[in-house]
């Protein structure tokens, strides 16, 4: 405890971060970057990937990219494999690939449902199955799932199939954190509400519509703000750090208290 900021140090740790080219993926990316992480980046957007990897090798990590997204058993395998081959290890595995289709229920397909709960569901499984068959091994390990706000809240136009999907993830991350406890490796979420993203870049807008959603939607918000990239990078230090090591099956809230109230 003489240097509590040793607790931190995630210096020379691999990373894997799927969802590289995605607002949370980036975010993380950078972070892990900068904190001196070396890095396995996965996205399907080529273009994108490459321009975040250039952005953390700027930061000093040494990263290697691959243009797949985890669509199965077979491609999440061969990420961990990838980190591993690459790197002789793997420490943290953040998951940030995922998706959201909106429609109301009786004009959601439901095709479109199951496609949404794959891609945030079943790969956040096998992801954290291939990562855990090595980390348990080494008896160390962060894995970090993303969730939602909406994991516990529902929203009026047409969410039911993300909604589901991620008070599945939290499911999961629970789940995981009971079954991988006894090995050393800690499984965790961070459930972020709106932040500032290529997505939501309009909500921060000073526009007659942008004002109005955003005041509507931050009367609910206690801290009476929407959130930063910066508001997500302080929680996902600390889960992928030895500052975590006691924390499992645990759901952060990233919402500048948006569920509390």
């Amino acid at each position: 405890m003489s240097d509590p900021l040793k607790m931190f140090d995630v210096k020379g740790n691999v990373a894997l971060i799927t969802g590289a080219s995605g607002a949370f993926g980036m975010v993380a990316a950078r972070v892990l970057a900068g904190a001196g992480c070396n890095l396995v980046l996965a996205a399907g957007n080529q273009q994108a990937l490459d321009e975040i990897a250039i952005e953390c090798e700027k930061l000093g990590a040494t990263v290697v990219t691959v243009n797949t997204r985890p669509n199965d058993e077979a491609s999440c395998d061969a990420l961990v494999d990838e980190a591993v081959s690459t790197f002789g290890k793997l420490d943290i595995l953040v998951v940030a690939s995922g998706m959201n289709k909106v429609a109301p229920i009786n004009e959601m397909a439901p095709e479109t449902f199951e496609t949404v709960m794959d891609a945030n569901v079943n790969q956040s499984w096998l992801l954290a199955r291939a990562a855990a068959a090595h980390m348990k091994g080494r008896e160390y390990g962060k894995i970090i799932f993303v969730s939602s706000a909406r994991s516990i809240l529902g929203h009026p136009a047409g969410y039911t199939a993300y909604c589901a999907s991620k008070a599945a993830v939290n499911g999961i991350t629970k789940a995981l954190g009971c079954e991988l406890g006894p090995t050393g490796v800690t499984v965790n979420a961070i459930a972020p509400t709106v932040f500032r993203s290529p997505l939501t870049a309009w909500m921060f807008e000073e526009t007659d519509e942008a004002k109005a959603v955003r005041d509507g939607f931050l009367t609910r918000v206690p801290k009476g703000r929407l959130g930063e990239p910066e508001d997500l990078a302080g929680p996902l230090l600390f889960l992928a750090s030895r500052a975590s090591d006691f924390y499992t099956g645990h759901i952060l809230h990233a919402d500048g208290g948006y569920t509390a109230g």
